[in-house]
């Protein structure tokens, strides 16, 4: 079977030279030394400040939503935060489960971001944030919706786990907004195995941070603020070390894959429409078919021929009754959800595989 993803593995005589050196300081977790230098190198790496690491994406986000008061209310007030409903679960049920009611607003139909023009209507009293996905890697309309968070005086949080490495204008796209979130979970393009990171804006919302996801502690005696546990340990790091050491032909693979995917496919299949100033991170490869029934036919027929390629994301958040207060429809998104596919891509998908997966698509989609 070709997986839809799998995990970059680095150098193993590498990582076992940072455990030893994990089993010699017996420093574990707690803002350990590699936790220190993956931040830094980290910071480097993708020119950014104030990145803080934690333990997993999802925590991540729920970090900012804390850091920047989006989830703090007075008893009885309901907070509301606007989002999109194409994405992975955990963006919508992040805000949920810190008690903000997630508002979904519907997406671009050519780059399956969130559209602003769609931001304003749902805008009440009751909102706080708007939280954007820059969807596979694409970059969200960052300007227009900064704009729309001034006007409105809101915050704005960007998941952005599909972002690791991605430029916008010749910067990092994780600049824009009051924070933005990376997931550095096993499939991703980067990775700590489980972890993520928070990039905010302002260094006192990074020293805030700091304090929560360590149960609020700031000294021996002391505890500052009402914190949780979701600190990065030096295992997680020493992984995420080695897999940085090898971004670059780790970036270099996936492109190839990317490449041959794009020029081999049927025009009569839709890509998502990338901005013209990004550079881009390889991280998937989304195609969408004419019908939803013909999207479900070739994933089956992949299957058949030890293919396996993901709905991803499907169903469309709006449609799942878990999160949303009300039924609104989101019809981009649920047009979208219904007819993608994400292809297998990953550094160690070898030439032959990727033309057998084409080529089973040419027979299918003909």
């Amino acid at each position: 079977m070709i997986p839809v993803t799998k995990p970059y593995l680095p150098d193993r005589d590498k990582l076992k030279r940072y455990i030893d050196g994990i089993y010699e300081r017996n420093w574990l977790t707690n803002n350990g030394p590699l936790v220190q230098e993956l931040t830094q190198r980290l910071e480097d790496y993708l020119g950014v400040e104030n990145l803080l690491l934690v333990s997993n994406g999802t925590l991540a986000l729920q970090i900012a939503y804390r850091a920047l008061g989006v989830s703090e209310s007075n008893a009885g007030e309901q907070i509301e935060a606007i989002t999109s409903p194409f994405s992975f679960i955990a963006t919508a049920s992040s805000l949920k489960w810190e008690g903000v009611q997630p508002i979904f607003a519907d997406i671009d139909p050519e780059t399956w971001c969130l559209d602003p023009q769609n931001i304003e209507a749902e805008i009440t009293p009751q909102t706080r944030a708007i939280v954007p996905v820059h969807v596979f890697g694409n970059a969200c309309d960052v300007e227009t919706i900064d704009k729309i968070a001034r006007k409105h005086q809101l915050k704005v949080i960007y998941d952005a786990s599909h972002s690791f490495g991605v430029k916008y204008k010749d910067e990092s796209l994780l600049k824009h907004g009051d924070a933005a979130t990376l997931s550095f979970h096993a499939t991703k393009l980067f990775h700590t195995v489980e972890g993520g990171a928070i990039i905010f804006k302002r260094k006192e919302d990074l020293e805030r941070a700091k304090k929560m996801i360590n149960f609020g502690i700031t000294g021996p005696e002391t505890i500052e603020e009402l914190g949780i546990n979701a600190k990065m340990n030096e295992f997680q790091t020493a992984m995420g070390l080695c897999v940085l050491d090898e971004m670059e032909d780790n970036l270099t693979a996936r492109k190839n894959v990317w490449q041959f995917y794009k020029q081999s496919i049927t025009k009569a299949l839709q890509m998502q429409k990338l901005h013209e100033e990004l550079v881009y991170n390889y991280s998937y490869f989304p195609i969408v078919f004419e019908s939803e029934q013909q999207a479900v036919n070739v994933a089956a027929k992949l299957k058949e021929s030890g293919v396996h390629a993901r709905r991803y994301f499907y169903p469309s958040l709006d449609k799942l009754g878990l999160v949303e207060k009300d039924n609104k429809v989101s019809s981009f998104s649920r047009d979208i959800a219904s007819r993608i596919l994400c292809l297998p891509i990953y550094a160690t998908l070898s030439t032959t595989e990727v033309k057998y997966i084409t080529d089973i698509l040419k027979k299918v989609t003909i």
